[in-house]
């Protein structure tokens, strides 16, 4: 039977300290619902004990009925000559009502000295104090060793005294941390060897990629007997990045025969690593392993001739075991895959041979090829598919639409749209003002349509995010947007392309509610109706 790896994911807490990321409580709410559904088995959701934004998260976090994940909250040993019960921290960890807490205390006996300016013997108590409290309350507790690889070799005894101390206190986890990331995969194996002779808590492993080597170090450590491995989705995290748990976790379970997650989750590897990365506004390599859109991509001469033949003379997995897909870039192949499962999902007769199936095909080619992107934006697709097989009623269809913005010295900017539309054989319009040109875009569409279509107002944009997809056009580069949109129900995502940020949006946008009105007929709200909730044309 295989070893089982338990995965820790710390995107939400250490991968926010990568350069450019930010997230907000719904973007982590989002990420946390994705990653349990990869079937990790901790979420660290932030530090308390450091901001209200992460106390907010943990508030909310039951609202996403987890069924794989235990939620972990991030904090630090208790300060020195302070008693744990009286230590801030550590209370706000029992406050937001985790199963789960990890903390950090200190290995190396440099930073005892140079950065919590303290002597080695209150350092062994801070640890042992910290985790006894916690364990007291009830809590699973992780301990993360930090710089323990750094501090094993400046002072092994010492090193090995501290996670001594945070086993005694009964530690259910004690995770050895390469946090400077300077380790080679060598001596992870050998320290991690030692520190399984001397201790019985299961062990796991927590490595920055500063040398690139974080994927491999987490690698090696299991192989000396980790069994939990820490690390983020795409390898976000500070300076270079935490070690990448999208290659970890293959590497673990088709190369070295370790079990992590299903193979039904694995399948969705692609999905979330694309997933986060567009909720976090950070570009995912086009050459990222197992996960970017290059990782099976083929391109002319005799690698094309083969792997048409056999993909397994230039893929070293058959893709589709992390979502990922086979492209042939001289006779784009892209796409067919995903488009026979959607339509089949529909009840379409999807048919590689036939002309209408043809000319989708090289329809989304052409749209690809433009920049569009179908990953997240699943909704769009399917209008597409169900427009090129005559499945798709247009709800309503667009004349025109103005959008004013006036900016004057003392006044702040104001910004108007106007948009008029043919529905149900009539024309309507309507303006609506907003917070920038979307926003106005949004509520003058939602005007408009709301007279015939009053579900509509449980629909509302919960995301908007722009892409510039060639940056050395500068301004003039066209962009990608990508909206998700709710009905409080279910929620679903749409994608525009334009070398005109406006043209992008509104496309997006329009699509958002089109997939909103599927099966829907038209119903004229009465007149008595519009005057009450203010649909009146003016």
């Amino acid at each position: 039977m295989a070893t089982t790896v338990k995965i820790f994911d710390t995107t939400l807490r250490d991968g926010t300290q990568g350069e450019g990321i930010s997230l907000s409580v719904e973007d982590k709410m989002k990420i946390a619902r994705k990653l349990d559904s990869l079937g990790v088995h901790y979420i660290e959701g932030g530090w308390p004990g450091s901001n209200n934004k992460d106390i907010e998260f943990f508030n909310r976090v039951e609202e996403l009925e987890l069924k794989n994940a235990k939620v972990t909250a991030f904090g630090s040993t208790r300060r020195k000559d302070t008693l744990p019960e009286n230590d801030l921290n550590l209370n706000r960890i029992l406050e937001v009502g985790v199963p789960v807490a990890t903390i950090f205390g200190k290995s190396w006996d440099f930073h005892v000295h140079q950065a919590i300016q303290t002597t080695l013997e209150e350092n062994l108590a801070m640890i042992y104090d910290s985790v006894k409290y916690l364990k007291s309350n009830g809590l699973e507790v992780i301990y993360d060793a930090e710089h323990f690889f750094d501090g094993y070799k400046n002072n092994a005894e010492y090193a090995l005294q501290t996670i001594k101390k945070a086993e005694e206190a009964g530690a259910d986890w004690i995770v050895l941390c390469d946090t400077n990331g300077g380790s080679m995969p060598h001596e992870i194996s050998q320290i991690v060897t030692v520190v399984k002779q001397t201790i019985s808590t299961p062990i796991g492993i927590h490595a920055h990629n500063d040398c690139e080597l974080g994927v491999a170090n987490s690698l090696s450590a299991v192989m000396a007997g980790a069994t939990q491995v820490q690390g983020t989705i795409n390898g976000f995290g500070e300076r270079c990045g935490n070690a990448n748990l999208v290659s970890v976790i293959p590497n673990l379970q088709l190369k070295l025969g370790y079990e992590c997650i299903g193979a039904e989750q694995l399948a969705t590897l692609s999905t979330v690593a694309r997933y986060v990365s567009e909720i976090a506004n950070m570009h995912l390599p086009v050459n990222q392993p197992y996960v970017g859109s290059a990782a099976f991509a083929h391109k002319g001469g005799i690698h094309v001739s083969a792997i048409l033949r056999n993909s397994s003379t230039y893929e070293h997995i058959t893709p589709e075991l992390v979502g990922n897909k086979q492209r042939v870039l001289v006779s784009e192949l892209a796409g067919q895959s995903n488009l026979v499962f959607k339509a089949q999902e529909l009840g379409l007769d999807f048919d590689n041979d036939n002309q209408q199936t043809k000319k989708l095909i090289e329809q989304i080619k052409d749209m690809e090829h433009q920049g569009y992107q179908f990953e997240g934006a699943d909704a769009t697709l399917e209008l597409l598919i169900r427009d090129a097989y005559g499945k798709l009623e247009e709800a309503f269809t667009l004349e025109s639409l103005k959008i004013m913005v006036v900016k004057t010295a003392d006044q702040p900017v104001v910004t108007e749209a106007i948009v008029k539309l043919k529905v149900n054989g009539e024309t309507v319009y309507n303006a609506a003002e907003g917070n920038g040109p979307v926003n106005a875009l949004d509520n003058a569409l939602r005007k408009c349509l709301m007279q015939y279509y009053p579900s509509l107002q449980n629909v509302h944009l919960s995301d908007y995010k722009v892409r510039v997809l060639d940056e050395k056009d500068t301004t003039a580069a066209k962009v990608r947007v990508l909206v998700e949109s709710t009905d409080f129900s279910s929620s679903w995502s749409t994608v525009g392309v334009s070398g005109n940020v406006i043209e992008a949006s509104w496309d997006a946008l329009v699509d958002s509610f089109r997939y909103a009105l599927l099966g829907q007929s038209c119903t004229v709200v009465p007149d008595e109706h519009r005057e009450r909730v203010g649909l009146v044309n003016h």
